[in-house]
């Protein structure tokens, strides 16, 4: 998997892009976050695809037959007021829309805390420690509480990270797999989704902060919970296209 792949969905086309998996330290580099992003620990991700912008409502419409459940209007604008719970429905009904289309084996997924960061850093090779995804200037990449207007911008308008990732960094959250715990002690370090069994737990992760976020909770570290019932106007997803063999959950497909 080196090449971007294009997905086509109902006349709509979208982009995820390639992130060779590798090693790196997860969590708080810089030693200046909360006890939630410690400690620092080394985690190994397997190949994945990731999403090059959250998903637009754009493509939310063409999955979920023209709903749009966002504040802000706008088919190049982020989804938002959309739950975990959400969020998962739109991965199954993709999942199904796509079935002939997609690479073998792969199937649509959220990504898991660790691929977030990962990716968001900038993978296995191009990573260069910085604060934010692509850079230490958040401006320069993100959309936060000193330049965003109180609203959310058409995606892809920021520098991408190294990767070629957009919007990694403010604009909106976003959700990931993974059940929330309160610090890292324990966690996984095979990059798969921390979930509890046989019962999951009630918070679940997003991370990126967003539009009306200071630049620290937009740190490429950072992360946050909500239940997974939970809709509000600075909230999306990403999309991760990966291996359903990586041990992922498989309740939604």
């Amino acid at each position: 998997m080196t090449d971007p792949f294009k997905q086509i969905v109902n006349g709509h086309e979208f982009w995820m892009l390639p992130v060779e998996g590798g090693a790196f330290n997860m969590g708080d580099e810089h030693g200046d976050l909360t006890e939630a992003c410690r400690p620092v620990h080394k985690v190994t991700v397997s190949d994945f695809y990731i999403g090059k912008y959250p998903v637009t409502q754009a493509l939310w419409k063409a999955v979920m037959n023209g709903e749009n459940p966002s504040r802000f209007q706008g088919d190049d604008l982020p989804v938002e007021q959309v739950s975990w719970d959400d969020a998962q429905s739109f991965v199954k009904k993709l999942n199904e829309m796509t079935t002939s289309s997609r690479p073998p084996g792969y199937f649509y997924f959220l990504p898991t805390e660790a691929e977030w960061e990962y990716a968001a850093r900038g993978g296995k090779y191009l990573s260069e420690g910085y604060k934010y995804a692509g850079s230490d200037r958040l401006k320069d990449v993100g959309w936060f509480n000193d330049n965003s207007g109180e609203v959310t911008k058409p995606v892809g308008l920021k520098y991408p990270n190294q990767l070629g990732i957009h919007d990694m960094s403010g604009n909106v959250g976003e959700w990931c797999e993974d059940d929330w715990h309160g610090d890292y002690k324990s966690a996984p370090d095979d990059g798969t989704a921390w979930v509890d069994r046989p019962k999951r737990g009630s918070p679940r992760v997003n991370r990126g902060g967003g539009w009306l976020y200071g630049a620290r909770y937009c740190r490429a570290a950072l992360r946050d919970l909500n239940s997974p019932g939970y809709r509000v106007d600075y909230l999306g997803f990403r999309l991760a296209l990966a291996l359903q063999s990586d041990g992922r959950p498989s309740a939604f497909l």
